[in-house]
Formats: structure tokens, C-alpha cells, sequence
């Protein structure tokens, strides 16, 4: 097994955490190099990926996902950049196929924990394996309690997510493992229906040019409400994963860390996950991440160049948006929140009329179109999108302009569902989502007084009003109020 270590001072006893960044996949089925290795200007590595200058010609129309160009800098960096920069981290292993080893060693970029690349294995339980075995190599490992197993595949980590980690397993922590729980890892809800399918009974291919099931018959249904999506980072005791892994190396069967442990009778505890931390599979996902990091970098390239104490204007918008009932009973999303309901939304997206018309008020106080502008109904992309990616991109929008939100005012107008009883829940979503305290969002509903289609039961209404702080145009722009 060929390991490369990365010339830095060697503080791996410093601090209680390391981390694991797997890559070692040859995941390629979204498409060719040639797609998306265009690059700018990026303090990451080369501003052109040349295959055959680290003897990588095989690789020149395959390019493992790992490696695309993913706003300014590759797949990969992200995760790197997330964990470099946290101050847990003492140590970071990048585990990659052996022949992008030196590739990684000429774009990593300086910086003062050690870093090792060590080639992985035929399977992902064999990486992390190796990766492990890396780590207990280090000068004072023995100081690292804990180790963040995670796949490069998943760029855009929550800035808090590895803190409330480390805090979920120090909650729980029993130097005994009387308790057994060893782990922590970042969860989310399912929002669809689970069905087991039936693959094979088809005459044709049960999977379509994209990778996505496309025939069979649908055999059953499963209870969604006691199944969650595992995401990593995956945060473990590193002595008794490591542990583990040792015990089950070569065995295989293993689809994430967290399995062994619970195959072993090891406790896992769970922290809230994030939708942005979506796994990179296709081009479909590739499109959605370059589009929330092009916002995101727009925002902090902008924050950059903005003087703090620059004049401020405060600007108003409102929104208004509407969603048909289906005569299908089931759940729908109002603010951020999921409420059962008689009767599901007709729409394009997760029909969320709240969401919505906060959007359309944040994008008419930034005189910046609506949201059928920046996420039109005719791009199959968005369809059944959660439209709490919609007000994260208005947010971020209003961060990109160098302003903030200061208040936001919801009223839905409908007959049922019920809005009192969920009226916080929802103000605290919408806050989380906005980044904003919960006493900046107000909820608020009423009735047509049985009059019109909300009044007939047929559907919801809402209507929102935005304020946010602009820095003022410079005095040329400002416009000329003076009497003629």
C-alpha cells in the first residue's frame, strides 16, 4: 500500500479530532472530464488538470467525480478546505485511488497540521481500513479521541456540523462504554414515500440512460417514520472504531462506519443532517451543488469588497403565491414544515405556498425578478424540489448584495390546515433557514370567511412582505430629487 505524506509539522496531539476524507471511488457515471474541468483563476491547484502530466492518460475521459471542477477549486478541496480550517482537527487523511496520488500531493495546498495521502482499497471499508491504519501511524495519535469519517463526494459541509457532533458523542460519553454509544452521525427525514420494487420482472432495462429506474412494478410500501438518510461525516471513538475495522478488515459488507458499529452492539447517536450535504452521484446533483456554491461564493466575494462602514438603505418587498388541493389525502409543507393534511398541494415544486411568497418578497425588496425567474417551472430539475432551497438562494442573494434580512412577515389564508398550533414551528424553520433570530419572522393566519377558493376549501394562500439592508449606491446613482 503506497502512503505519501505531506511535509508538516506534526501537531497531531494538539487537539482531539482527525479526519478521513475518502476518495478513492472511480465514480464516473455523470459524464467526461471534458465537462467540467473549465477552471478560473483558483488558489487550489492548476488552473488546467492535465491528465498525462501525473501519468493519468487512462483517466483523461473518465475523471473519478472527486476531481471535477466544482466552483473554483475540485470536489474533493471542499471537504479538505472544511476540516483544514476547523480547530478540532489535528490531523487529515485523504485516502485516493494510488495513481491521483501525486496529483494530491502537487495541488494540496501548505498548511500547518499533517497531512497524509494513502492509496485506498477495492472497497470503502477497505479505504477507511487504510486510513485508520494511517492515522494510529502518527506521532502522538494517541491524543486523537476522536476521528470524522467522510466521503468526498459530499462538498458543501454545515459550517456547525462537526461541533455538534463532537458535542452529541461528549453527551453521551462513558469512558467504560457502559452506555456503548461510540458514534454520531448526521441524519435527515425521508420526505418520500418508500416503495420496494420488483426489478426484474420487466422485458426491458430496469434502468434508463441517466442510472434511474425506469421499469418494474412496485411491490409494497414501508413506514417512513422510523427510517432517516445516514450523511457523513461520521464521528466515531477513534480506538473503538478503529477497533473495528481491524476486527472486520477484508470481510467486506460494510456500506458506511456506522454499520459496523451496529453490527458489533455499539449505540450510534444521531444529530440533525442538511440538505445541502447531498452526496454527488449524478450530473443532475452536480448541477444543483455548482449552483448553490456559485451563490455562496457570490455572497462572500461581495461581503469581501463591501466597507463595513459603509451608508446602509433599507428596501421592502411582498410576495404572494397560491397552491390548488389534489383530492389526494397525505402530508404538505407549509414554512419549512411538514403538517398532515386532507388533502396534498398541486405544484411543480413541494407546492410550500409560505416559502414561496417569502422568496418573492425577498427577490421584490432586491428588485431582483421572482422566483419563477431564477427556478422556472419548465426546468425539470426542480421538480418536488424542497423549497427550503429556494429561500436559502434568496438569502443568499440578499448576503451577495452585502445586505441582511432584518424582518419577514408570513400570512396564510386558509380554511385548513390548522396554522396556530404549528404557528413556532414555522418561525423557527424559516429563521434557521435565513440565518436570523425567530424574533425577526412573524406567522400569522387568517380566513376569506368561507368567500372564494380558500373560503371553498381548495386551496392555500399566502402572502409575505421582506425588509433588508442594502449598502446605499454611491451618491451618482442616487436618483435626483430636486425641484425643477
Amino acid at each position: 500500500m503506497q502512503e505519501k505524506i505531506i511535509s508538516r509539522p506534526d501537531q497531531s496531539g494538539s487537539n482531539s479530532c482527525a479526519a478521513i476524507i475518502v476518495a478513492a471511488g472511480s465514480g464516473v457515471r455523470a459524464a467526461s472530464i471534458s465537462k467540467f474541468t473549465a477552471r478560473q483563476d483558483s488558489p487550489f491547484g492548476h488552473d488546467n488538470f492535465k491528465p498525462d502530466n501525473f501519468g493519468l492518460k487512462n483517466f483523461e475521459n473518465d475523471l473519478p467525480k472527486q476531481f471535477w471542477q466544482l466552483g473554483d477549486k475540485p470536489v474533493i478541496a471542499h471537504a479538505f478546505d472544511y476540516f483544514h480550517h476547523h480547530p478540532a482537527i489535528a490531523a487529515i487523511i485523504l485516502v485516493v485511488a494510488e495513481p491521483f496520488i501525486p496529483y494530491m500531493a502537487d495541488i494540496l495546498p501548505e498548511t500547518q497540521k499533517p497531512v497524509h495521502l494513502v492509496a485506498g482499497g477495492a472497497t470503502r471499508q477497505d479505504s477507511v481500513h487504510a486510513g485508520l491504519t494511517a492515522l494510529a501511524g502518527l506521532k502522538n495519535c494517541q491524543n486523537i479521541d476522536y476521528v470524522a469519517i467522510h466521503d468526498a463526494a459530499r462538498p458543501l459541509i454545515p459550517a456547525d456540523l462537526l461541533d455538534n457532533l463532537i458535542a452529541a458523542i461528549g453527551n453521551n460519553y462513558d469512558d467504560k462504554l457502559k452506555n456503548k454509544v461510540i458514534g454520531a452521525v448526521p441524519v435527515l427525514p425521508l420526505a418520500d414515500s418508500i416503495k420496494t420494487i420488483d426489478r426484474n420482472n420487466s422485458d426491458n432495462n430496469p434502468t434508463n440512460s441517466r442510472g434511474l429506474i425506469s421499469d418494474g412494478l412496485i411491490t409494497g410500501g414501508i413506514d417512513r417514520s422510523q427510517l432517516a438518510a445516514a450523511q457523513t461525516p461520521q464521528l466515531f471513538r477513534r480506538d473503538v472504531i478503529t477497533k473495528l475495522h481491524d476486527d472486520f478488515a477484508g470481510k467486506g459488507g460494510s456500506t458506511d462506519d456506522c454499520s459496523l458499529a451496529e453490527a458489533a452492539g455499539f449505540k450510534i447517536t444521531m444529530v440533525a443532517g442538511a440538505k445541502q450535504l447531498m452526496k454527488l452521484t449524478d450530473a443532475d446533483d452536480f448541477a444543483m451543488l455548482s449552483h448553490l456554491v456559485a451563490v455562496d461564493n457570490a455572497a462572500q466575494e461581495y461581503q469581501q469588497q463591501t466597507d463595513d462602514n459603509s451608508m446602509t438603505e433599507t428596501r421592502f418587498g411582498t410576495g404572494f403565491d397560491v397552491h390548488k388541493f389534489s383530492d389526494e389525502a397525505g402530508s404538505i409543507w407549509l414554512g419549512g414544515i411538514k403538517l398532515d393534511s386532507d388533502h396534498r398541494m398541486l405544484a411543480h415544486s413541494d407546492g410550500d405556498v409560505g416559502l414561496h411568497a417569502l422568496c418573492d418578497a425577498i427577490f421584490g425588496a432586491l428588485a431582483d425578478g421572482d422566483i419563477g425567474a431564477h427556478f422556472p417551472p419548465s426546468d425539470p430539475q426542480w421538480q418536488n424540489a424542497d423549497s427550503t432551497i429556494f429561500l436559502d438562494f434568496a438569502t443568499k442573494r440578499v448576503l451577495a448584495r452585502g445586505g441582511r434580512i432584518l424582518n419577514l412577515d408570513l400570512t396564510f389564508i386558509c380554511e385548513t390546515p390548522k396554522i396556530g398550533p404549528h404557528r413556532d414551528a414555522i418561525r423557527h424553520r424559516i429563521a434557521e433557514i435565513c440565518g436570523i433570530s425567530i424574533d425577526r419572522v412573524s406567522v400569522k393566519a387568517t380566513t376569506s370567511e368561507g368567500l372564494g377558493f380558500t373560503g371553498r376549501g381548495e386551496g392555500i394562500a399566502a402572502q409575505a412582505s421582506a425588509s433588508i439592508t442594502l449598502p446605499a449606491p454611491s451618491d451618482q446613482n442616487l436618483p435626483d430629487n430636486t425641484a425643477k
